[in-house]
């Protein structure tokens, strides 16, 4: 399993190559979104989000906003190291708590959650390109976390594990020859 300098390490000298990638498909806009991705993807949304890593702490006071999440989940879940998955679930929970503190500070003067719903779908139908390639490299970015941890599979949930029967496994009997 790797250190957490060793993932940001990879994670900055991979993150050139993989803007490069995109160069021939979108130009220097889509190798920019794509290298972004990549690079935010695995410095602030890495799957180790779930423990005191240096993923949370590049949040700074923002940081308070993964306490729910790292309270949930236990670390190395099927939740938050999982291919898809986990980089689905980071983005989805990080969006509901964008919407959240929108909803909760709108008599301050922030935009409402409806506004910034409309302004994302808008963003979508004008850059779609671009968004699935910042998209790609924070997926690419987790793959990377995921291949150095040497994760084939993560472990379940903690609910589930609760779940699961607890009786003795039977041995096999030794086969003498």
């Amino acid at each position: 399993m790797a250190s957490g300098r060793q993932h940001d390490r990879a994670t900055w000298v991979l993150g050139l190559p993989f803007a490069l990638l995109w160069w021939p498909w979108l130009g220097p806009s889509g190798a920019i979104s794509g290298g972004l991705g990549f690079l935010i993807g695995g410095l602030l949304l890495s799957p180790d989000l779930d423990t005191r890593s240096n993923a949370t702490r590049r949040w700074g006071v923002l940081k308070l906003l993964w306490w729910p999440y790292r309270r949930t989940l236990s670390h190395r879940s099927l939740f938050s190291h999982s291919p898809l998955l986990g980089s689905s679930l980071r983005l989805a929970y990080l969006a509901g708590m964008v919407l959240l503190v929108s909803a909760c500070l709108q008599p301050m003067g922030t935009p409402p959650p409806q506004m910034l719903l409309r302004g994302a779908a808008q963003l979508w139908q004008q850059h779609a390109p671009l968004i699935v390639s910042a998209a790609v490299g924070i997926e690419a970015s987790s793959w990377l976390h995921l291949v150095q941890d040497g994760d084939p599979m993560p472990r379940l949930p903690r609910l589930l594990r609760a779940l699961r029967p607890r009786g003795r496994r039977k041995r096999r009997p030794k086969v003498r020859r």
